[in-house]
């Protein structure tokens, strides 16, 4: 069996998992909700059931987020490897959601009610992981070592935290309550209500990125092959730009930053899929994804009777020690 053959058998293999683990994670919490609940919380939603209150306001964003999430992730850190050419590249240590991070921090804790709002957080996040996002491509430009570039990226998170602190220091307790609980990463802050935004979003991000599958193709040659197809690099930079800052920003208002996610689940595609093709990366990463987030969220509502475990910190439980593998793999 050659390698496309498999790779179709991965693929049909991958989105046959996502409606399992759907199912499973559905049905994980800790209090009991059946199927015709779920039902009935669509199509007949009753205020006065609490098992439907619990489906539609809580299972179901939720679950619906740890696939956006995943998928979001995962797709902006196989956009950052290809442009940046590293396999360590992802939103979480080139800084990214550490800009996002730092916008939100910065009006969610001015106390001004409109930068509380859905449209305001999704605004500054994007803004943040956009500004973030350029001030990176930048440094590219004058940094072609692929450590130091990380390293300036881990730089900008350390100048981001310091800037936090500080503006921690000056905000008053409720403040500082909610932003420390959403820096620790969740999947449960959102309502059915929003909902409709955050898929709209999440569409339109997701979906710009295949209409560049010809242009990384070329790019993933080099930049001087790139350039001798006559491919333009700066639009194409800032159209990566683009969709990372919109997928990244969705994402991070919503769940916090979660790490290791964009940087693990791309070269694990990679080594999977062995491939260079982007059609074909770009479906597995967002399908490897979903399935990563939603397989740490069931870890999650499984063991949240014996202890509470942010989002961050499982996938970091698992995505670093994946992460080292996958570096020792690269060395040998």
């Amino acid at each position: 069996m050659n390698q496309i053959s498999k790779n179709r058998y991965l693929i049909l293999g991958l989105t046959l998992l996502i409606p399992t683990l759907i199912i499973i994670h559905l049905f994980s919490g800790k209090i009991e909700v059946s199927l015709s609940d779920y039902f009935s919380s669509l199509f007949s939603y009753d205020e006065s059931v609490s098992e439907q209150i619990i489906a539609r306001n809580i299972r179901i964003p939720r679950m619906i987020m740890a696939v956006i999430a995943g998928a979001g992730l995962a797709l902006s850190g196989l956009l950052m490897q290809t442009l940046f050419t590293n396999p360590l590249a992802g939103p979480y240590v080139l800084g990214i959601n550490s800009g996002a991070s730092l916008f939100v921090a910065l009006f969610v804790m001015t106390g001004v009610q409109f930068f509380a709002s859905d449209i305001g957080i999704i605004a500054n996040a994007l803004i943040g992981s956009f500004v973030f996002g350029l001030v990176i491509l930048s440094f590219s430009k004058f940094v072609k070592n692929q450590i130091s570039l990380l390293l300036i990226g881990i730089m900008l998170g350390s100048f981001t935290s310091a800037f936090i602190s500080i503006i921690q220091t000056h905000s008053n307790a409720n403040q500082l309550k909610v932003f420390t609980l959403w820096s620790l990463g969740s999947l449960q802050k959102v309502n059915y209500n929003q909902l409709p935004l955050i898929i709209t979003v999440f569409i339109i991000g997701s979906g710009l990125a295949f209409f560049l599958i010809k242009p990384l193709n070329i790019l993933i040659q080099g930049e001087t092959e790139a350039r001798l197809l006559g491919l333009k690099l700066k639009s194409l930079r800032i159209k990566i730009i683009c969709i990372t800052s919109i997928l990244v920003g969705l994402i991070t208002a919503f769940c916090g930053p979660v790490a290791f996610i964009g940087m693990a689940v791309p070269n694990l595609v990679r080594i999977l899929f062995k491939t260079q093709q982007h059609r074909v990366l770009i479906v597995a990463s967002l399908l490897l994804g979903a399935g990563f987030v939603l397989l740490c969220d069931i870890i999650i509502q499984l063991i949240e009777h014996q202890i509470l475990i942010p989002l961050n910190a499982i996938t970091s439980i698992i995505g670093a020690p994946l992460v080292v593998l996958i570096v020792l793999k690269r060395i040998k």
